[in-house]
């Protein structure tokens, strides 16, 4: 779309051309598996001056983006579906703010609403009555927006406005905490291991698998807080063995939207717990990048576990794990999940279509063995 971008190891940098300097892609835009790609591009391409069409895999292609649609369709969007589903079909049109509570708690569908409010003829609202990830908000405030916050019906609401412009600045990216999720796990599950992360993102909206180990029974210890780029970070060290809680850990209610991504790694962790772990409040998993809730049970079934599924959850308890076959059901964070199983299981564990992997974490497996070393 004609955005100048260099690559140089770790450092990107990008030639920025402004809220409406974007160009008309020659081709489709393959958004590969990642919903985040597709809903927030979305909402950025809904006012532009020419037309975009957005596509994926077969399990991008899977995934619900109504939900994204309609609130851009009330703001004057022409965007079209194959029902419910990617392709997006975008006609750039000229938007007006709107005032709109997402039909899900998503940070992905709260995103493309605020970029497309950037674009739109005066202020865009939404509101969240369950609060989700603000790195939107963080980076747009970091880069000059005048955003707001403020509370509508007892509710939190985000407000931006049209004729806000964005200020390009320096960015450092912290080391994503669903990631550092895995290996957190791994080392709590394996007595006497001592684990250190530097640099990781100790957003509150993330933080809440911190809480959920700690409860656990998971000895962790926080370091070197810092902000980077409006972005908290700190250094995480883990040391292995559980000192067991006197309950069953329960994931559920208002803590789920911002721990979804860590709650395929945590089922791992409730098969060392003496009183288990049981997710609910979570039917969100099955339209992820699989039926999560589906694909850890029949995985943790195939290892051996005692493990019971519920339409919005699933219960784990002690179990002893056993190598297995397994399929990552072209999941990445379930592909890593199950990596990891293997790692405190008795015996061989092969996993299938664990090149998924590469979505999010492309050197997983290279820093799995140096952990194992």
């Amino acid at each position: 779309m004609g955005v100048d971008i260099e690559i140089d190891g770790d450092r990107l940098t990008v030639q920025g051309v402004g809220k409406h300097g974007l160009k008309k892609a020659k081709a489709d835009l393959f958004c590969d598996n990642s919903g985040t790609t597709m809903r927030l591009l979305s909402g950025l391409l809904a006012f532009q001056s020419f037309d975009s069409v957005l596509t994926g895999d077969e399990s991008l292609s899977k995934r619900p983006m109504a939900r994204v649609a309609d609130p851009l369709s009330r703001m004057g969007a022409s965007i079209s579906l194959e029902d419910g589903h990617a392709p997006i079909v975008i006609t750039g049109r000229n938007l007006i703010g709107i005032e709109c509570e997402p039909p899900v708690a998503s940070a992905q569908i709260k995103s493309a609403l605020l970029l497309a409010g950037l674009g739109a003829e005066g202020i865009t609202t939404v509101i969240e009555k369950v609060p989700t990830r603000d790195h939107t908000e963080r980076m747009l405030r970091w880069m000059g927006v005048d955003l707001k916050e403020h509370e509508i019906g007892g509710s939190k609401a985000i407000s931006v406005k049209g004729s806000d412009a964005l200020t390009a600045r320096d960015i450092h990216v912290p080391s994503d905490i669903s990631s550092a999720m895995f290996f957190l796990v791994a080392a709590a599950c394996m007595p006497g291991s001592e684990l250190v992360l530097t640099d990781v993102g100790m957003n509150s909206s993330r933080t809440a698998g911190l809480d959920v180990l700690r409860s656990a029974g998971v000895e962790l210890q926080i370091s070197e807080l810092r902000e980077q780029s409006n972005e908290p970070v700190a250094d995480i060290t883990v040391k292995g063995g559980i000192r067991q809680p006197d309950s069953r850990v329960v994931i559920n209610g208002s803590i789920v939207p911002n721990l979804i991504d860590e709650i395929p790694a945590l089922s791992i962790l409730g098969t060392r717990l003496n009183n288990g772990l049981e997710v609910r409040d979570a039917s969100e998993l099955r339209v992820k990048e699989s039926d999560r809730i589906s694909a850890v049970v029949t995985n943790l079934k195939k290892m051996g576990a005692d493990v019971e599924e519920f339409d919005d959850g699933f219960l784990v308890r002690k179990s002893n794990l056993k190598g297995a076959e397994l399929d990552s059901f072209g999941d990445h964070r379930i592909a890593m999940s199950f990596a990891i199983a293997g790692m405190i299981a008795s015996g061989d564990t092969e996993l299938r279509n664990a090149e998924c992997v590469a979505v999010s974490f492309p050197e997983f497996f290279e820093t799995m063995r140096l952990l194992s070393a």
